[in-house]
């Protein structure tokens, strides 16, 4: 290759990476792009509602004359045809009811719209022992909405004929999963205007189910509805709404019901952000999304896009006047979903996820659902995910009960701090051998204009001794991570819903031993044992602690003792109503922590640390950075004295 041909080679990939720099918009232009993008939608949004609203005002007004004029079944039957139009077969009809079922659940799914009315989890149970159904079927509404010939058209209005294997299907109304998946679908036929149905043009939904599958696949198909469906519709509406029950004993407020969803290619989201839920409230969330799942405590009901979801309204209220007595809270969304209106047939590939709030199962999915589990956010959430599940799994595969679970984790955490407590420890002792020749120093710089001399003479026989007041704190902030990711573990873990252990029958739950028939502000109406006898050894630990330091305080700590001792009894009415495995493990911890100090006790030789002191003193120390700063500082502030 001659000179020519480098030089061309380098000016032709000049020319291509300035076109490129040139051509690639600026932030400021996408900005403008994404604003006018969203201007579209909003528009669109709008027509749509309007066009709805006026619709069926003029469908309702014809409906009104119909009627007054004449009762007959002829002018029913033109009111249906003005409601519905090319779908005004398929809005008479007679419902019927299908169960799907698999080894892990059972569904409920309506004829009259093809949607799911009610899910029930098999394997497990609500907190009184009735079995776990997700949602009320009586108030559920799902349906699939558009517009047709100049009509509003909802499915949830509409009957659909059941298939199975491209067959019509009249067969029992119970179908379960075996070996081979079981798929049932659901057909909505247009007519002609003339009540005679087209069997080429239908709306399909297709339900898929494995033999141990939470997930299921939720195919809708348009077929030769380009004539019936405007070629101007870019997006059909899915709504979905649902009155979650009442599944467990207490509301957790770090891991409440909560509306959560996730854009493409980004991250997980919910209503009330990482708070936990149980707050009200209602976004409109107008990029891609993948998946947007109701959620309560431990158990939730996803609806997910095997592409993505253009946008969405999601909500979630309370409903006063709901007089179910298991009703928990009212969730509901609006999602546009991506149509080509031009194409004679349009696929729509979604899937539900109806199952446990569990990292080993959602994780192998791998969408994020699991994320929608609070493990503490990003802070120490990797603690968790890392490090305690798979500690906490790897124990519980032995089949033990899970209180013993919790004490080997706890005794495993323990183990793996104690080399920095135990150095915490020989701080501590260092600061009690010490202290005879602090007090020294404290008596031969009585004045307060000396303190900078006696801080610098503390500071000096630290130096010399080995020893630092500050080398007790790094255990300290080693464990807070911990304690703070176990804090949100355990009353997440669906491992130990309703698992008993000793008087307490949910680790998940607070343990009732004495019911108050009373309730007492900021405590409850009712004792949870595990949470009061953390709270004792907590005390306990607390007044060991302060003993121990009691040599090494400073003057002016009684505020800070008394503090101490107020935290246990303000976490007594904090931990009262929530999982009895959490109080369990710190109560635990306590009782590890009082074992340690007494053996760290017994292997520590005062008088042998005394010795290595002497000795660490007549070693030439050399003098650090701040060591030197402290005293250009001293010198400068006798030399301000002397000048005055």
């Amino acid at each position: 290759m001659n000179k020519n041909s480098v030089i061309g080679i380098i000016l032709i990939i000049g020319i291509l990476v300035g076109w490129t720099i040139w051509a690639t918009p600026s932030k400021e232009e996408i900005a403008r792009q994404r604003h006018i993008q969203d201007s579209i939608y909003l528009a669109q949004r709008a027509r749509y509602v309007e066009d709805s609203i006026r619709i069926a005002q003029e469908l309702k007004q014809a409906e009104l004359a119909r009627t007054e004029n004449s009762g007959n079944a002829a002018a029913t039957a033109s009111v249906t045809r003005d409601k519905y139009g090319a779908f005004t077969s398929a809005a008479v009809g007679e419902e019927k009811v299908f169960v799907l079922e698999n080894d892990v659940m059972r569904l409920t799914v309506s004829s009259k719209g093809a949607y799911v009315k009610t899910v029930e989890l098999k394997d497990y149970k609500t907190w009184d022992s009735l079995p776990l159904i997700g949602f009320d079927e009586n108030t559920t509404r799902f349906g699939m909405s558009f517009f047709a010939s100049n009509r509003y058209i909802s499915t949830s209005d509409l009957y659909f004929t059941p298939y199975v294997d491209g067959y019509e299907y009249d067969g029992e109304t119970t179908l379960v999963a075996k070996d081979k998946p079981l798929a049932l679908s659901f057909r909505a036929f247009a007519d002609d205007n003339t009540d005679v149905i087209n069997p080429g043009e239908y709306i399909e939904f297709t339900y898929t189910l494995l033999k141990d599958e939470y997930m299921v696949d939720f195919d809708v198909k348009t077929v030769n509805m380009h004539d019936i469906i405007g070629s101007s519709t870019n997006f059909v509406t899915i709504d979905w709404y649902a009155d979650i029950l009442k599944q467990e004993k207490a509301v957790d407020r770090y891991n409440g019901s909560n509306v959560y969803y996730k854009i493409s290619n980004s991250d997980v989201e919910s209503l009330s952000g990482d708070r936990g839920g149980e707050k009200d409230g209602e976004k409109d969330v107008r990029n891609n999304i993948k998946w947007l799942s109701f959620k309560q405590r431990f158990f939730s009901y996803s609806l997910i896009s095997k592409d993505y979801f253009n946008s969405a309204m999601l909500g979630m209220k309370t409903d006063i006047r709901q007089n179910n007595p298991r009703y928990l809270k009212t969730m509901y969304a609006t999602v546009d979903v991506p149509f080509d209106g031009f194409k004679a047939d349009n696929h729509m590939p979604m899937q539900f996820y109806f199952g446990p709030n569990s990292l080993k199962i959602m994780d192998k999915y791998d969408l994020d659902l699991d994320k929608q589990i609070p493990l503490g956010g990003k802070l120490v959430g990797w603690i968790n995910r890392l490090i305690v599940v798979n500690v906490f799994d790897w124990l519980g595969s032995y089949g033990w009960n899970y209180g013993i679970v919790i004490l080997v984790l706890t005794i495993i955490i323990k183990l793996a701090l104690m080399p920095f407590a135990y150095k915490s420890y020989q701080s501590t002792a260092k600061m009690r051998v010490l202290k005879p020749e602090i007090d020294e120093i404290n008596a031969k710089f009585p004045d307060e204009k000396d303190n900078m001399k006696k801080q610098q003479a503390v500071m000096d026989l630290y130096k010399k001794a080995g020893a630092s007041p500050t080398s007790g704190c790094l255990p300290m902030l080693l464990q807070l991570p911990i304690l703070w990711a176990i804090f949100r573990f355990f009353p997440s873990s669906i491992e130990l819903r309703q698992q008993p252990f000793l008087w307490a029958d949910d680790l998940s739950t607070y343990d009732s031993v004495l019911d108050l028939g009373f309730n007492i502000p900021f405590y409850g109406d009712h004792v949870s044992l595990f949470t009061l006898l953390m709270t004792v050894t907590t005390i306990l630990y607390t007044y060991i602690n302060n003993k121990q330091m009691a040599a090494t305080q400073q003057q002016g700590m009684k505020g800070m003792k008394v503090m101490m001792y107020i935290m246990p009894i303000m976490f007594l009415g904090l931990f009262n109503s929530y999982s009895a495995g959490l109080s369990y493990y710190y109560m635990l911890v306590n009782i590890i922590t009082f074992l340690q100090m007494y053996l760290f006790r017994v292997f520590t030789d005062e008088d042998k640390l005394r010795k290595k002191i002497e000795l660490a003193k007549q070693r030439p120390v050399k003098k650090s950075a701040f060591q030197k700063r402290l005293e250009e500082m001293q010198k400068q502030q006798q030399q301000m004295q002397r000048r005055k």
